[in-house]
């Protein structure tokens, strides 16, 4: 089969189509003919080599976590999918291996995975990890509630987008903190407010019951406009001693956490696109042969939304 390969760490233009061989699904298993996946900041962080004592020499590997496509076929035991449904979800861990998500077919736990919703198979791989990302964030660790002001910050990126679209959903007030070219964009997707972050200090903001923080700086600054209770949820790895720091001094704790493929939360995220609340957003498509378009892109920054990869011909 087809599937985005790498023979050593480097650049974007390390990737490469190679081949690798066909999986096949083992009890529990369920085997997913992929059409499109997407890429996330961890995968160019791997395909570099800031992770090699986790991912190691062996080469070629494959690349790519979150995919949307349909079953071909089910291991023993799994009951809940059938050939031909359209499902999606993400890859657990790091992408390791000849092959990943950004491949022909993959083979993932029945319980990694949900009935896609409604959509474009392709586009709809741009959200199950950032979906995911966004919904612990927002009510499972942020306790959102309607009424609560939310304040999202790097609202424009991947997570940024569903949060925004998740926090109207859920009935919150919500201010986002992107670039001034993206504030009429923003605003489309639902924000109550949209500010430029370069011209608008957390200091002239208001108070927040939830601030979802995406870019791991300026904790401290923005810890303040917490309300008594609020709370601060960051997915910055960066933020780790500062959020060691929050649980010592003060209430407002910070909170950070990493997401893994659980069917229930993919079913919800599902629901939402379902209901029109959630839409993804898809900032550019790339075949598979041209993968490293995609990671070169997002390595420049200043998109909005996720680089889609289209993996059928």
């Amino acid at each position: 089969m087809r599937a985005a390969q790498y023979d050593k760490y480097g650049p974007p233009e390390v990737l490469h189509e190679g081949t690798a061989e066909k999986p096949v699904a083992g009890e529990g298993d369920v085997l997913v003919k992929v059409h499109g996946s997407s890429v996330n900041v961890v995968e160019l962080r791997v395909r570099a080599g800031a992770l090699r004592i986790a991912t190691g020499f062996g080469f070629p590997k494959g690349i790519g976590l979150d995919f949307a496509g349909e079953v071909e076929a089910v291991g023993d035991g799994v009951a809940e999918f059938a050939a031909g449904d359209r499902v999606w979800g993400f890859l657990p861990g790091l992408p390791h291996g000849r092959s990943a998500a950004a491949a022909e077919y993959l083979v993932t736990r029945a319980s990694h995975l949900s009935k896609a919703p409604k959509g474009d198979l392709v586009e709809l791989a741009a959200l199950p990890l950032v979906g995911e990302t966004a919904l612990l964030a927002l009510r499972e660790h942020g306790h959102l509630k309607a009424g609560d002001r939310l304040l999202v910050r790097g609202a424009s990126g991947g997570v940024g987008t569903v949060a925004v679209q998740l926090g109207k959903a859920m009935g919150a007030h919500v201010t986002a903190l992107v670039g001034a070219k993206n504030l009429q964009f923003i605003r489309d997707l639902g924000a109550d407010a949209a500010l430029d972050y370069r011209t608008h200090d957390a200091n002239q903001l208001g108070t927040f019951d939830l601030i979802l923080d995406l870019n791991g700086s300026r904790l401290s600054t923005y810890r303040r406009r917490l309300t008594r209770h609020g709370r601060m949820v960051t997915t910055s790895a960066s933020a780790i001693p500062y959020i060691l720091f929050s649980t010592i001094f003060g209430p407002k704790r910070v909170r950070a956490f990493s997401a893994a493929p659980r069917a229930q939360l993919l079913a919800d995220l599902a629901g939402y696109v379902e209901s029109g609340s959630l839409k993804p957003i898809v900032d550019s498509v790339h075949p598979l042969a041209k993968i490293a378009d995609a990671h070169r892109s997002l390595e420049k920054g200043d998109g909005r939304g996720k680089r889609v990869v289209r993996v059928l011909p």
